[in-house]
């Protein structure tokens, strides 16, 4: 067995449910779930008729390469979305079947050339960052996102022994679970540091299409054509069509940036055997050329937000992200005892926020806040908001 298996985390939602052994929900109150980022808005009709009329796709081998049809969608979508130069489609773009395996994969492929290799990450973080680094043979090093920083990176606080070290950088932007969004400044910092000491920067940008007040985030790929890397040497952006299209079940996303590291990454994954399904690729491209759904999901997330903060506001410390579809409010309680309780007294389910970070020196950045996903019915989000009022308010736990 593979020794490093032994070392990987428990899943968050793994322990969550042993958290709520023996715990039940207020019985006389709809349990309310705001724990798992899965989007619940309708998926695009016309993608679904196209998934099912190109099911004959099934009776073909699907290429690991994808087919071109797909990459040059995708190509065109990002010279849209990131005002980018065309990306070349035959060696700039690379089907991904969802962005959690690509992101896992593209860590076993790039780690493993320096001597005591450094994986660093966010902190928070999704947590495919942490068992890729881990089952890559990589040391993780993690740098707090906290209310001190304003919930961002202080990269320019970053050792160059540490840098030195670095072999692959995650950024989240839009965070996971922060909603924070990486500058031009840090990106500018952060390209040239990755030049200076050969590490990659992998961002994962599958929050970028929920925004609001029409300010969409700044890619890595969009700050690399601004800062003239026109090559998007040492850059690879991770996009998907599950959060932006509500299409987690489909797997569908892509990588692209610097061809010199996609190559590998088409070899790696030619022997892992991940390749999308045809008739996928035929939805995905579908998906890819409409934008007008991925407004109309923005409209409905911006009503949300301003719902359940008009609500919570009051009572809690939690701001709207800049972009992304979670809060991440502070509390004054521990995040564990306030998920119970709120559970028990409220029947609304939400994430402990420790659970998605890593003590350093001591110290939990993710501790006392909580993640809630507003991914259900705005109807649902609302009267969930209103029983965490009652809540806060009747325990006279109200921190603001």
């Amino acid at each position: 067995m593979n020794p490093f298996i032994h070392s990987l985390h428990p899943y968050p939602f793994q322990k969550l449910a042993e958290l709520l052994e023996g715990h039940t929900p207020n019985p006389d109150k709809t349990l309310i779930r705001l724990t798992i980022g899965e989007p619940q808005h309708q998926s695009p009709s016309f993608v679904l008729e196209k998934l099912a009329d190109k099911l004959d796709g099934v009776s073909k081998y699907p290429s690991t390469k994808g087919e071109l049809p797909l990459r040059n969608a995708i190509a065109e979508w990002t010279k849209q979305r990131f005002h980018l130069a065309a990306l070349d489609a035959d060696t700039q773009v690379l089907p991904v079947t969802g962005t959690r395996e690509a992101l896992f994969a593209i860590t076993q492929t790039l780690v493993g050339e320096k001597e005591k290799p450094l994986v660093v990450s966010p902190n928070p973080f999704y947590q495919i960052y942490e068992g890729a680094g881990i089952l890559a043979g990589a040391e993780l090093h993690f740098l707090p996102c906290s209310p001190e920083t304003s919930y961002r990176v202080d990269y320019q606080n970053v050792s160059d022994d540490i840098w030195q070290r670095c072999e692959l950088l995650f950024v989240c932007s839009p965070n996971n679970p922060c909603g924070s969004v990486t500058s031009l400044e840090d990106y500018a910092y952060l390209i040239a540091k990755a030049k200076q000491y050969n590490f990659t920067i992998v961002a994962d940008e599958c929050y970028s299409e929920i925004y609001f007040d029409n300010k969409a985030p700044l890619g890595l790929l969009e700050a690399c054509q601004q800062l003239g890397n026109t090559s998007y040497d040492h850059c690879l952006i991770f996009q998907s069509l599950s959060k932006r299209s509500n299409l987690p079940g489909l797997r569908s996303g892509f990588v692209a940036g610097d061809a010199s590291l996609l190559k590998p990454f088409l070899l790696y994954r030619t022997y892992q055997g991940c390749a999308m399904p045809i008739h996928h690729q035929e939805a995905s491209i579908s998906a890819w050329n409409d934008e007008e759904h991925v407004a109309k999901n923005r409209e409905i997330y911006t009503r949300k937000f301003d719902s359940v903060l008009d609500i919570l506001s009051p009572v809690m410390k939690v701001t709207k992200p800049e972009a992304g579809f979670y809060l991440w409010p502070e509390l004054d309680m521990n995040d564990e005892a306030f998920c119970i309780a709120l559970y028990e007294q409220a029947s609304v389910l939400v994430l402990p926020g420790s659970y998605l970070g890593r003590d350093v020196n001591g110290k939990n950045p993710g501790s006392k806040h909580v993640r809630m996903a507003l991914v259900a019915e705005e109807s649902q989000c609302v009267e969930a908001a209103k029983r965490i009022h009652d809540f806060l308010t009747d325990n006279k736990l109200t921190n603001k």
